[in-house]
């Protein structure tokens, strides 16, 4: 199983904003740990803030060479089409297509209302959206519309579809895209189990298990099988889970750590050893 790290950019608890220096920094222990992947986030007005996904892969872009850099998911409805594309582009060029694209039709309504997109039209719009994308990647023109892709970025990048129990899009995952990415924090072991069974059934071929929170110092804390998929306990147990995942057939698991030091990281890159 490969493993990635969505480090904790901002939040709740962290008002300070991330600087392009601890960002970069963050990037560069990552892949010099061994991990596979840095992943990044989408909010909007919920409280707290994160910064913007793709600005953050960018950045994380200039300090790595090997590692996978990824959304997790981006909710392509809140974005025009168009531009949306456009700034993909050129961040799948910028990490010399490293890029992971995980998109999701959103789950928030709170995001919907401060854009002032209809919230109920969220799928419909994120389809529209994909197919307008996608046409512009290979370069077709849409209407008005044409990005004339640097040859290198034909196509784009690989697009995994983020639904955490979605009886339509996870076969479409896995038939029309790239990959599935599904949620430890949106969903629950139970849920995650039926949709790698209906994407594995459908023929998908890349699964990614996100979204998961790791803490190995703090108290043991039992799965619910109605709550969360977390990695909250020892080290012996953390593996066990992991190992239950692979064996369910995903491919990488995308933990979120308390924090983002040697100190934190080296153990959770430790544990596919164990």
């Amino acid at each position: 199983m490969r493993l990635g790290i969505a480090p904790p950019l901002s939040g709740r608890d962290r008002p300070v904003p991330p600087t392009a220096e601890q960002l970069a920094a963050t990037a560069a222990l990552i892949e010099r740990l061994g991990f596979d992947s840095l992943w990044t986030f989408d909010s909007i007005s919920r409280g707290f803030i994160l910064p913007d996904p793709l600005t953050a892969i960018a950045v994380a872009a200039a300090s790595t060479k090997r590692i996978e850099l990824g959304t997790g998911v981006l909710q392509v409805p809140l974005r025009r089409p168009v531009e949306l594309a456009h700034r993909v582009l050129t961040v799948h060029a910028l990490s010399s297509g490293r890029l992971v694209l995980g998109v999701g039709a959103g789950s928030t309504a709170q995001d919907f209302e401060a854009v002032g997109v209809d919230f109920t039209k969220r799928m419909a719009l994120m389809d529209e959206a994909l197919g307008v994308m996608r046409r512009l990647w290979r370069g077709e023109k849409v209407g008005a519309a044409a990005l004339e892709p640097w040859p290198s970025t034909l196509g784009g990048p690989p697009v995994l579809i983020g639904s955490w129990a979605g009886s339509r899009w996870i076969p479409r995952a896995a038939t029309e895209f790239d990959g599935w990415v599904g949620s430890g924090a949106r969903s629950t072991g139970a849920k995650l189990e039926q949709g790698i069974k209906r994407f594995r059934a459908a023929g998908g071929t890349r699964a990614i298990a996100t979204n998961i929170h790791a803490d190995l110092s703090a108290s043991n804390e039992l799965l619910d099988p109605d709550g969360p998929f977390h990695l909250r306990c020892n080290a012996a147990d953390a593996a066990e889970r992991l190992r239950w995942l692979a064996g369910l057939g995903f491919d990488e698991a995308v933990l979120v750590p308390r924090a983002a030091d040697e100190a934190t990281l080296g153990p959770l890159r430790a544990l596919l050893s164990r």
